[in-house]
């Protein structure tokens, strides 16, 4: 054998590399005390979702108002406590949903009201008589500061960036005092929109100027957001931005510093959660990530992230797959089946060694669960393949295993097992996973439990007409009586078989002894000329209680050939019997 160290095989691209260039070229960053990559995660952000606003502006149909309160309801219902609801200044829709929540008294007193607007006085006075009469409201003002927005859009220069953002704020300030009375709890976030492109100075002067004009304190805070309004580093680049902009600006215990990310480049959730390590109070995103272009942050996917590393999001996302529902219904917009923790399939293994893994995985957990007095919250959760409990998050274990062509005897083991309660010997699950094989390979698709159950009759309980399967074998088992002889010692046993030739059908009556009930009925069955040896034999009960079903599984050799069969009975004698007729019907077919 030849062995070699393979090195690239890879060939440059004919795409245009030389139009683009490295982030850090454009907007270096230089932070080499960092102290973000030691800390650790350990509570909840405050979380507001854009759901209403940018969520609503990336429909392709915006939500009616139907939808749009059907939306905000799912919102209160799962815990947000801000929630932005839209950009009342930009059309009538917008204005009078907020108004809505208003006249419908639909706003919990613990719920803030986030808006939000440009820099611009008709636009901010609109925006502010939306929120009249609401509890608790916060103004979101922003313009963009980064360099390509200064220079392109509006052919400004630092100075007058900072002066829009600096007249917007005092406006709002002196408007806001104006219009509201002391029934109303209001706040100011900031956002130096594209912050992720600005610099790093600059972002910072803008921001401080902004907080000259609203003199955060004392029970007057102010959220700055900075965010990645397309993504365009690295998120251990935006993490440098974040602690930077954290330890330099000035009044910090009165800031909740936020984080609004974008999933452009797909790492918006592993942006979102450095932006924690590295000083970030507060995580605006979608649930989802139902943002405009590829989406914003997935708040269910940060969420649930903090969940399985036992923090508690302070979030109900116990009923999953009914706010994934209520989430497509409002947005026309499905949910694709890889989502992290919400798709359809993210709990399913069909590989084989996966599926076997899970299985054994379930049958270590059960064992300590038992052992923990049948407590489920005492015993961590360590499970191969599956990083939280799909129950937990309102699925069942029935979808966590599913068979097709990739899949193997631990899968089809584990569906028996999970739906009909069979422990199948581990060679009978590889006899049985070789039968679903070959009918994947020649119909294709998905086997579903019900399926693989009719399989698994049509194979081994021939004699049993069930599930709309026509009843076949060469024998069946009509009746036995078992008496004992010798002190005990022996067994003998009557037994009667009905024979199926053809169209016709017959009884035979032998009787037989032997050292068990086993043994004495092979023996009968040789005196009608079938010659069965038991391999191996094991059994367990279905259910409990007075009207318990038995389930055996004996090998046996039969005339050089090598059969499990399979009996379901109330007694575990019979259902011994029933085994090794399933198995010698299956070597006669």
């Amino acid at each position: 054998m030849k062995t070699a160290g393979f090195g690239t095989q890879q060939q440059p691209t004919p795409m245009p590399i030389a139009k683009y260039r490295h982030f850090l070229d454009s907007n270096p960053v230089s932070l080499p005390d960092r102290t973000w990559p030691n800390n650790r995660i350990t509570k909840a952000p405050r979380w507001l979702s854009t759901d209403l606003r940018d969520g609503n502006q990336a429909l392709i149909d915006p939500m009616d108002p139907a939808k749009k309160r059907k939306m905000f309801d799912l919102l209160v219902a799962i815990g947000l406590k801000e929630i932005e609801v839209g950009f009342p200044a930009a059309s009538k829709a917008d204005f009078d949903f907020v108004r809505s929540l208003v006249e419908d008294d639909a706003v919990p007193e613990d719920v803030t009201i986030s808006v939000l607007t440009q820099s611009r006085p008709e636009i901010i006075h609109r925006t502010v008589d939306a929120l009249q009469g609401l509890p608790r409201a916060t103004v979101h003002l922003y313009n963009a500061t980064a360099p390509v927005f200064r220079d392109v859009v509006f052919n400004m220069n630092r100075e007058q960036i900072k002066q829009l953002a600096v007249a917007g704020s005092q406006d709002l300030v002196s408007y806001m005092e104006k219009s509201f009375d002391d029934h109303t709890i209001v706040g100011l976030e900031y956002s130096p929109e594209i912050f992720v492109d600005t610099e790093l100075d600059f972002a910072l002067e803008v921001c401080e100027a902004v907080m000259d004009v609203w003199q955060p304190g004392p029970d007057r805070e102010i959220i700055l957001n900075l965010p990645t309004t397309v993504e365009r580093s690295t998120p251990n680049v935006y993490a440098d931005q974040i602690e930077w902009m954290s330890r330099n600006l000035s009044r910090r215990e009165h800031i909740a510093l936020s984080a609004h990310n974008h999933n452009d480049r797909g790492t918006g959730v592993a942006t979102t959660e450095l932006a924690l390590l590295a000083g970030v109070d507060r995580v605006e995103g979608c649930l989802f990530g139902q943002g405009e272009r590829t989406g914003n942050v997935d708040l269910v996917t940060v969420a649930l992230n903090l969940f399985s590393n036992g923090i508690d999001p302070q979030l109900d996302l116990s009923n999953l797959d009914e706010i994934r529902r209520t989430v497509e219904h409002c947005t026309q917009m499905e949910v694709p089946p890889r989502t992290p923790y919400g798709g359809d399939l993210v709990y399913t293994s069909f590989s084989g060694s996966h599926q076997d893994a899970i299985k054994k995985g379930f049958a270590s957990r059960a064992r300590k669960v038992i052992a923990a007095g049948g407590d489920e919250n005492a015993v961590l959760w360590e499970m191969p393949y599956l990083p939280i409990d799909p129950k937990d998050v309102g699925r069942s274990y029935e979808a966590v295993v599913r068979v097709n062509s990739q899949s193997g005897k631990g899968g089809v083991a584990y569906l028996l097992s999970s739906t009909r309660d069979l422990d199948l010997p581990r060679r009978l699950q590889v006899e049985v996973s070789n039968l679903v094989q070959h009918r994947t390979d020649v119909i294709g698709g998905e086997v579903t439990a019900d399926e693989l159950w009719k399989i698994f009759v049509d194979e081994y309980l021939p004699y049993t007409a069930a599930e709309g399967l026509r009843p076949w074998g060469r024998y069946s088992l009509r009746g036995t009586t078992v008496t004992t002889a010798d002190e005990g010692h022996q067994t003998v046993l009557t037994v009667t078989l009905s024979e199926r030739d053809g169209d016709e059908v017959s009884e035979s009556t032998v009787a037989a002894t032997g050292n068990g009930p086993i043994d004495a009925f092979t023996a009968a069955l040789a005196k009608l000329g079938i010659d069965v040896g038991v391999l191996d034999y094991a059994e367990h009960a279905l259910s409990s209680g007075g009207d318990a079903t038995a389930a055996s599984y004996v090998e046996c050799e039969i005339g050089g050939q090598v059969m499990w069969g399979v009996g379901l009975d109330p007694s575990t004698v019979t259902a011994a019997f029933k085994a090794i007729v399933s198995a010698v019907n299956r070597a006669l077919r």
